[in-house]
Protein backbone atom coordinates (compact mmCIF):
# COMPACT_ATOMS: atom_id res chain seq x y z
CA UNK A 1 0.00 0.00 0.00
CA UNK A 2 1.50 3.52 -1.14
CA UNK A 3 1.70 5.79 1.80
CA UNK A 4 -1.39 7.73 2.23
CA UNK A 5 -3.36 5.40 0.36
CA UNK A 6 -6.01 3.00 1.64
CA UNK A 7 -8.60 3.07 4.63
CA UNK A 8 -6.69 5.36 7.56
CA UNK A 9 -8.94 5.40 10.74
CA UNK A 10 -10.47 8.66 11.95
CA UNK A 11 -9.65 7.33 15.50
CA UNK A 12 -11.68 8.26 18.72
CA UNK A 13 -10.35 9.57 21.65
CA UNK A 14 -11.63 7.84 24.70
CA UNK A 15 -11.91 9.74 28.15
CA UNK A 16 -12.59 7.88 31.80
CA UNK A 17 -14.45 10.37 33.81
CA UNK A 18 -13.96 13.16 31.68
CA UNK A 19 -10.22 12.59 31.61
CA UNK A 20 -8.09 11.13 28.09
CA UNK A 21 -7.74 7.65 28.50
CA UNK A 22 -3.98 7.00 27.16
CA UNK A 23 -3.54 3.52 28.10
CA UNK A 24 -6.88 2.60 26.19
CA UNK A 25 -6.01 4.95 23.40
CA UNK A 26 -2.71 3.21 22.84
CA UNK A 27 -4.72 -0.48 22.79
CA UNK A 28 -7.06 1.35 20.18
CA UNK A 29 -4.31 2.08 18.27
CA UNK A 30 -2.73 -1.37 18.39
CA UNK A 31 -5.90 -3.18 17.27
CA UNK A 32 -6.37 -1.03 14.19
CA UNK A 33 -2.65 -1.93 13.40
CA UNK A 34 -2.99 -5.54 14.10
CA UNK A 35 -6.80 -5.38 12.35
CA UNK A 36 -5.04 -3.81 9.15
CA UNK A 37 -5.64 -0.29 9.21
CA UNK A 38 -3.49 1.39 6.55
CA UNK A 39 -3.19 4.84 8.82
CA UNK A 40 -3.98 6.68 12.25
CA UNK A 41 -5.72 10.25 11.92
CA UNK A 42 -6.02 11.25 15.55
CA UNK A 43 -7.56 14.50 16.36
CA UNK A 44 -10.26 14.65 13.76
CA UNK A 45 -13.47 15.28 14.10
CA UNK A 46 -14.22 11.84 15.43
CA UNK A 47 -11.42 12.41 18.16
CA UNK A 48 -13.74 15.23 19.47
CA UNK A 49 -11.06 17.66 18.53
CA UNK A 50 -12.90 20.51 19.40
CA UNK A 51 -12.89 19.45 23.22
CA UNK A 52 -9.76 19.09 23.36
CA UNK A 53 -8.00 21.59 25.00
CA UNK A 54 -4.59 22.63 23.28
CA UNK A 55 -2.23 20.75 25.54
CA UNK A 56 -4.68 17.29 25.50
CA UNK A 57 -4.63 17.76 21.69
CA UNK A 58 -0.96 17.79 21.71
CA UNK A 59 -0.63 14.89 23.94
CA UNK A 60 -3.23 12.75 21.84
CA UNK A 61 -0.95 13.43 18.87
CA UNK A 62 2.54 12.33 20.42
CA UNK A 63 1.34 9.87 21.99
CA UNK A 64 -0.31 8.31 18.44
CA UNK A 65 2.89 9.01 17.05
CA UNK A 66 5.05 7.53 19.73
CA UNK A 67 2.90 4.02 19.90
CA UNK A 68 2.38 3.53 16.26
CA UNK A 69 6.56 3.77 15.95
CA UNK A 70 6.29 4.34 12.51
CA UNK A 71 4.52 1.25 11.17
CA UNK A 72 1.94 2.67 9.67
CA UNK A 73 1.48 6.51 8.67
CA UNK A 74 0.23 9.48 11.03
CA UNK A 75 -1.86 12.18 9.77
CA UNK A 76 -2.69 14.52 12.64
CA UNK A 77 -5.74 16.59 12.86
CA UNK A 78 -4.72 20.34 13.26
CA UNK A 79 -7.09 22.45 11.85
CA UNK A 80 -8.98 25.40 13.71
CA UNK A 81 -10.98 28.35 12.71
CA UNK A 82 -8.04 31.08 13.78
CA UNK A 83 -4.93 30.98 11.54
CA UNK A 84 -2.68 31.39 14.04
CA UNK A 85 -3.92 28.12 16.15
CA UNK A 86 -4.10 26.16 13.09
CA UNK A 87 -0.49 27.11 12.74
CA UNK A 88 0.50 26.27 15.90
CA UNK A 89 -0.76 23.11 16.01
CA UNK A 90 0.58 22.05 13.26
CA UNK A 91 4.08 22.71 14.12
CA UNK A 92 3.25 20.75 17.67
CA UNK A 93 2.73 18.11 15.11
CA UNK A 94 5.48 18.30 12.97
CA UNK A 95 7.40 18.18 16.16
CA UNK A 96 5.82 15.27 17.68
CA UNK A 97 7.09 13.48 14.45
CA UNK A 98 3.77 13.29 12.18
CA UNK A 99 3.70 12.23 9.03
CA UNK A 100 1.40 14.79 7.56
CA UNK A 101 -1.22 17.21 8.77
CA UNK A 102 -5.09 17.41 8.35
CA UNK A 103 -6.59 20.95 8.28
CA UNK A 104 -10.52 21.39 8.14
CA UNK A 105 -12.17 24.64 6.69
CA UNK A 106 -12.49 27.17 9.25
CA UNK A 107 -15.48 26.64 10.81
CA UNK A 108 -17.92 29.99 12.12
CA UNK A 109 -15.43 32.43 10.59
CA UNK A 110 -17.22 31.30 6.97
CA UNK A 111 -14.23 33.01 4.82
CA UNK A 112 -14.55 33.59 0.96
CA UNK A 113 -13.18 31.40 -1.16
CA UNK A 114 -9.72 34.06 -0.95
CA UNK A 115 -9.81 33.40 2.42
CA UNK A 116 -9.65 30.00 2.38
CA UNK A 117 -7.23 29.94 -0.31
CA UNK A 118 -5.12 32.52 2.12
CA UNK A 119 -5.64 31.11 5.48
CA UNK A 120 -4.62 26.95 4.12
CA UNK A 121 -1.59 29.16 1.90
CA UNK A 122 -0.64 30.56 5.72
CA UNK A 123 -0.43 26.76 7.41
CA UNK A 124 1.38 25.29 4.45
CA UNK A 125 3.90 28.13 4.26
CA UNK A 126 4.43 28.53 8.28
CA UNK A 127 5.59 24.58 8.93
CA UNK A 128 7.05 22.54 6.61
CA UNK A 129 5.12 19.07 6.60
CA UNK A 130 2.85 17.40 4.11
CA UNK A 131 -1.31 18.87 4.69
CA UNK A 132 -4.46 17.45 3.54
CA UNK A 133 -7.42 19.85 3.52
CA UNK A 134 -10.46 18.73 4.64
CA UNK A 135 -13.70 19.90 3.26
CA UNK A 136 -16.74 18.58 5.61
CA UNK A 137 -20.07 21.45 4.88
CA UNK A 138 -21.78 19.48 6.93
CA UNK A 139 -19.86 20.50 9.86
CA UNK A 140 -18.48 23.82 9.16
CA UNK A 141 -21.38 25.61 6.68
CA UNK A 142 -18.74 26.43 4.41
CA UNK A 143 -18.12 24.38 0.80
CA UNK A 144 -14.83 24.71 -0.67
CA UNK A 145 -15.36 24.77 -4.45
CA UNK A 146 -13.12 22.92 -6.42
CA UNK A 147 -11.56 25.65 -8.19
CA UNK A 148 -10.31 26.74 -4.60
CA UNK A 149 -8.82 23.32 -3.82
CA UNK A 150 -7.35 23.17 -7.35
CA UNK A 151 -5.40 26.61 -6.69
CA UNK A 152 -4.19 25.40 -3.23
CA UNK A 153 -2.79 21.61 -4.79
CA UNK A 154 -0.20 24.29 -6.23
CA UNK A 155 1.04 25.22 -3.08
CA UNK A 156 4.08 23.77 -1.79
CA UNK A 157 3.34 20.85 1.52
CA UNK A 158 -0.32 20.89 0.00
CA UNK A 159 -0.86 16.95 -1.11
CA UNK A 160 -4.14 16.41 -0.69
CA UNK A 161 -7.61 16.53 0.37
CA UNK A 162 -9.63 14.65 2.69
CA UNK A 163 -13.35 15.37 0.74
CA UNK A 164 -16.32 14.99 2.76
CA UNK A 165 -18.87 17.12 0.99
CA UNK A 166 -21.46 14.10 0.08
CA UNK A 167 -21.23 14.97 -3.63
CA UNK A 168 -19.50 12.73 -6.66
CA UNK A 169 -20.13 15.50 -8.42
CA UNK A 170 -17.80 17.32 -6.18
CA UNK A 171 -15.07 14.82 -5.95
CA UNK A 172 -15.00 14.20 -9.77
CA UNK A 173 -14.28 18.01 -10.29
CA UNK A 174 -11.79 17.95 -7.77
CA UNK A 175 -10.19 15.09 -9.03
CA UNK A 176 -10.30 16.45 -12.72
CA UNK A 177 -9.03 19.87 -11.95
CA UNK A 178 -6.25 18.64 -9.42
CA UNK A 179 -2.83 17.35 -10.51
CA UNK A 180 -2.64 13.12 -11.10
CA UNK A 181 -0.60 13.66 -7.61
CA UNK A 182 -2.89 14.93 -5.31
CA UNK A 183 -4.16 12.47 -3.60
CA UNK A 184 -8.09 12.46 -2.96
CA UNK A 185 -9.74 10.75 -0.05
CA UNK A 186 -13.40 10.14 0.69
CA UNK A 187 -14.27 11.97 4.52
CA UNK A 188 -17.36 9.51 4.23
CA UNK A 189 -17.72 6.04 4.06
CA UNK A 190 -20.75 6.00 2.04
CA UNK A 191 -18.94 7.23 -0.74
CA UNK A 192 -15.62 5.58 -0.46
CA UNK A 193 -15.58 3.06 -3.10
CA UNK A 194 -16.95 5.15 -5.79
CA UNK A 195 -14.45 7.80 -4.40
CA UNK A 196 -11.53 5.03 -5.62
CA UNK A 197 -12.94 4.09 -8.50
CA UNK A 198 -12.98 7.78 -9.69
CA UNK A 199 -9.43 7.90 -9.06
CA UNK A 200 -9.63 8.30 -5.41
CA UNK A 201 -6.73 7.01 -3.19
CA UNK A 202 -8.62 5.93 0.24
CA UNK A 203 -10.84 7.36 3.11
CA UNK A 204 -10.64 8.21 6.32
CA UNK A 205 -13.01 6.27 7.87
CA UNK A 206 -15.60 6.03 10.28
CA UNK A 207 -16.54 2.85 10.58
CA UNK A 208 -12.64 1.38 10.85
CA UNK A 209 -12.91 2.43 14.42
CA UNK A 210 -15.66 -0.71 14.80
CA UNK A 211 -14.53 -2.78 12.03
CA UNK A 212 -11.05 -1.65 10.17
CA UNK A 213 -10.48 -5.08 8.73
CA UNK A 214 -13.77 -4.79 6.84
CA UNK A 215 -13.30 -1.02 5.95
CA UNK A 216 -9.22 -2.26 4.73
CA UNK A 217 -10.48 -4.95 2.69
CA UNK A 218 -12.66 -2.58 0.76
CA UNK A 219 -9.94 -0.05 0.07
CA UNK A 220 -7.25 -2.63 -1.46
CA UNK A 221 -10.36 -4.16 -3.73
CA UNK A 222 -11.05 -1.14 -4.51
CA UNK A 223 -7.69 0.13 -5.39
CA UNK A 224 -6.90 -3.21 -7.16
CA UNK A 225 -9.83 -2.74 -9.48
CA UNK A 226 -11.58 -5.55 -7.93
CA UNK A 227 -15.06 -4.08 -8.59
CA UNK A 228 -17.12 -7.36 -7.54
CA UNK A 229 -15.42 -7.61 -4.42
CA UNK A 230 -15.37 -3.76 -3.54
CA UNK A 231 -18.78 -3.89 -4.15
CA UNK A 232 -19.76 -6.81 -2.34
CA UNK A 233 -18.20 -5.00 0.73
CA UNK A 234 -19.76 -1.93 0.44
CA UNK A 235 -23.07 -3.17 0.46
CA UNK A 236 -22.14 -5.86 3.50
CA UNK A 237 -20.93 -3.10 5.40
CA UNK A 238 -23.73 -0.42 4.35
CA UNK A 239 -26.34 -1.12 7.34
CA UNK A 240 -23.26 -0.27 10.34
CA UNK A 241 -22.45 2.64 8.03
CA UNK A 242 -25.92 4.42 8.48
CA UNK A 243 -26.02 2.90 12.08
CA UNK A 244 -22.96 4.53 13.01
CA UNK A 245 -24.72 8.29 12.20
CA UNK A 246 -27.54 7.17 13.69
CA UNK A 247 -26.72 10.39 15.99
CA UNK A 248 -23.82 12.64 15.72
CA UNK A 249 -20.64 11.69 15.30
CA UNK A 250 -18.70 10.19 16.94
CA UNK A 251 -21.36 9.48 19.68
CA UNK A 252 -22.26 6.07 17.94
CA UNK A 253 -18.72 4.94 17.18
CA UNK A 254 -17.52 5.05 20.48
CA UNK A 255 -20.71 3.77 21.70
CA UNK A 256 -19.89 0.74 19.34
CA UNK A 257 -15.93 0.88 20.87
CA UNK A 258 -17.96 0.04 24.06
CA UNK A 259 -19.61 -3.01 23.18
CA UNK A 260 -16.84 -4.46 21.73
CA UNK A 261 -14.92 -3.96 25.20
CA UNK A 262 -11.91 -2.20 23.08
CA UNK A 263 -12.57 1.18 25.47
CA UNK A 264 -13.66 1.25 29.09
CA UNK A 265 -16.30 4.20 28.31
CA UNK A 266 -17.94 5.27 25.08
CA UNK A 267 -19.39 8.60 26.69
CA UNK A 268 -18.34 11.95 24.73
CA UNK A 269 -17.49 14.86 26.43
CA UNK A 270 -20.38 17.94 26.58
CA UNK A 271 -21.81 18.96 24.08
CA UNK A 272 -22.70 15.70 23.03
CA UNK A 273 -25.29 13.67 24.32
CA UNK A 274 -24.40 9.46 24.93
CA UNK A 275 -26.44 7.41 22.55
CA UNK A 276 -29.69 6.59 23.52
CA UNK A 277 -31.49 2.98 23.94
CA UNK A 278 -32.85 3.26 20.67
CA UNK A 279 -30.06 3.89 19.19
CA UNK A 280 -27.76 1.83 20.80
CA UNK A 281 -30.52 -1.21 19.47
CA UNK A 282 -29.34 0.33 15.52
CA UNK A 283 -26.18 -0.19 16.74
CA UNK A 284 -26.25 -3.43 17.86
CA UNK A 285 -28.08 -4.79 15.77
CA UNK A 286 -25.84 -3.68 12.68
CA UNK A 287 -22.75 -5.07 14.49
CA UNK A 288 -24.63 -8.39 15.00
CA UNK A 289 -25.58 -8.85 11.22
CA UNK A 290 -21.21 -8.65 10.74
CA UNK A 291 -20.86 -11.11 13.59
CA UNK A 292 -19.04 -8.37 15.40
CA UNK A 293 -20.88 -9.20 18.03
Amino acid sequence: MKKFHGAYVAIVTPFIDGRLDEQGFVDLIEFQIAQGTHGIVPCGTTGESATLDFNEHKRVIELTVQTVAGRVPVVAGTGANNTLEAIELTESARESGADAVLSVTPYYNKPNAEGLYQHFKAIAEAVDIPMFLYNVPGRTAINMLPETVARLAEVKNIIGIKEACGSIEQVSDVLRLCPDDFIVLSGDDFTAMPTVLLGGKGVISVISNVYPKGMAELMEAALAGDLAKANALHFRMYPLMKALFCAPNPVPAKAGMELLGKIRSGLPRLPLAPLDASGIDKLRGAMAGLGLI
